[in-house]
Formats: C-alpha cells, structure tokens, sequence
C-alpha cells in the first residue's frame, strides 16, 4: 500500500514537471505566437509602427518584436518582401509609383490599385489611416520672397541658380526628383543627398535653397518654411496604411480588424502634431504613439 502511494506521488510529481515545462516553453515563444514589425527611418513611419504594435499587444497574445528605423523605402519593403519583418506602415503613392512604377491618381484610384498590386506578391494592404502624407518642396520665406516663388513652375525658372537638399532616395524615385526634372524642367545648380533630419537645418543655414518636405512634417512651421504649391499635380496621394504579408494574415486573422481600428483616425493635423511631440518637444515616439492610442479609446493606460 505504501509503495503505490508512493508510485503515484513520484508520477503526479513527474508529469507535473513535464507539464510545467510545456508552460514555460510555451511563454518563451508566446503562446500566441509572434510577428515583427518594422518601420522606415523617420518620425512619422515609427510613430505609426509603434501604434500598431500596441494595438497588437492589447489585443491579443501575440509576442510583438520591434524593428523600427530599418532605413528608407526600398530596405524596408525588402525586409518584408523577405520575411524579415511581417508588417509596417507604407503609403499607396510610394507602393503604386515607387515599388511598381504605376501610375497612381486619385487617393480612391491609388488605394484600389495598391491592394489590387500587393496583393499579387503575397501582401495586403489595409485600410488607411485617414491621412495623406504626401511630397511637397518648400523653400525659406526670404526665398520665396526674394524670387516670387508660389509654385513649382515659379522654382522650375530659377531653379539653375539654387541648391536642392532632399532625402537620398528622394534623388533616385521616379516619384521624386527625375519626374519633376522631366515635367517641371527643373534643373538645379547642385543636388544633394541627405538624411531626413539634416534636410532642415541645411536649408535654415543656407546650404540648400529648396528641400522636400511631407505635409504633415513639423519641421516646416518650426523653420517657418513656405510650401510651394505643385501646379502640375506631380504628386501622387500618399494615404498611410499597414502592409502586412498576406501569410501572415492568414495565420493571425484577427489582425485585420485590430489594425482596422486605427482606420480614418488620423488627420493630417493630428498627425503633424505627434510629429511635432517628438521632433521639437523631444518625446519618445513609443511614449507618443502610446498617448494617441489612450486618447482615442482604443487601449487602456
């Protein structure tokens, strides 16, 4: 009798190891299971990345990992073409012109042809943000004041007297400085590369004369920039979403809904103002992107 009863203590111990093992194992690679998102090298792209990460985390059991600041457009979309990352935040004029070299045109038209093109290499694009973030230039008010400048056509004519500093990828886009070239004719004395963040202290110091700037960039009321209007409609929309690779969505369907939370939450204003939070207040963009959420309901403190 007392060696059953001692049998049966040593099997119960024994599975219970096993069993909390499982357990352990189980939290270590989050029952869930786990996904990576990225982001591009700029505020606004990591902002967006840590929104969805959060929403991600409250709402489910997923393991989130974080890799934002990959770089600019084309390395990102390469981590996720390549499985490195599983989703981030991209902009359909950006997919549509850059990534496909398709014509875009209105932001409806451009949504309809970006999930209509992701969808062929295994992705998917998700409902918009609600903002449209897209390329502008912008020149100091003594510039545009000294030569009369209002729109792109204005610049075009005096453009071999001036410098342009714009983001490196922005020299190289189809949707960038050699589709202006050819429809505006604009012809600068010197183009150079540069990092989002140095773009504007080089045009405040006088270094460059003209940069490219995003609408909702906050930058461009801190240097009291003037943005030059795009008479010509060179510009694509640029409406803000998640792409997440389609695998992935399969696997966790319940992504879909969760990252539709955030759709048409976001203007054009608010988002410059989450911007202007870390870009000149100095705040962290998890801290921000975290703050938003709270602020529209969609997590809790």
């Amino acid at each position: 009798m007392k060696i059953s009863i001692l049998i049966t203590i040593l099997l119960s111990t024994l599975l219970a190891g096993c069993g909390g093992a499982k357990d352990n194992n189980n939290a270590a690679a989050g029952k869930g299971g786990e996904i990576t998102i990225g982001s591009k090298n700029f505020t606004e792209n990591v902002l967006l990345a840590h929104m969805m990460a959060d929403l991600i985390e409250d709402k489910t059991d997923i393991s989130v990992k974080r890799q934002v600041n990959l770089g600019g457009s084309n390395v990102a979309w390469t981590a996720l073409e390549n499985n490195e990352i599983q989703l981030y935040p991209d902009y359909t004029g950006t997919i549509v012109a850059n990534y496909y070299q398709e014509k875009t045109g209105t932001s409806e038209e451009s949504l309809a042809k970006t999930k209509e093109l992701v969808k062929k290499d295994g992705l998917a694009f998700l409902e918009p943000f609600g903002f449209n973030n897209t390329y502008t230039l912008a020149v100091t008010r003594k510039t545009a004041e000294t030569y009369k400048l209002k729109t792109f056509s204005d610049l075009a004519k005096v453009s071999s007297d001036m410098v342009l500093g714009v983001e490196f990828e922005f020299l190289d886009r189809e949707d960038g400085y050699p589709g202006i070239k050819k429809l505006y004719g604009m012809n600068f004395k010197q183009s150079k590369g540069m990092d989002h963040g140095i773009m504007y202290r080089a045009i405040e110091d006088g270094e460059t004369d003209v940069t490219n700037a995003y609408a909702t960039d906050a930058q461009i009321k801190v240097h009291d920039l003037v943005i030059l209007q795009d008479d010509k409609q060179f510009f694509p929309p640029y409406d803000a979403g998640p792409v997440i690779r389609q695998e992935t969505l399969d696997k966790y369907p319940e992504l879909e809904g969760i990252l539709n939370q955030l759709k048409g939450l976001i203007s054009e204003e608010e988002m410059q103002g989450l911007n202007a939070e870390v870009d000149v207040d100095a705040l962290k963009e998890q801290d921000v992107a975290h703050d938003f959420l709270i602020k529209k309901g969609l997590i809790k403190d």
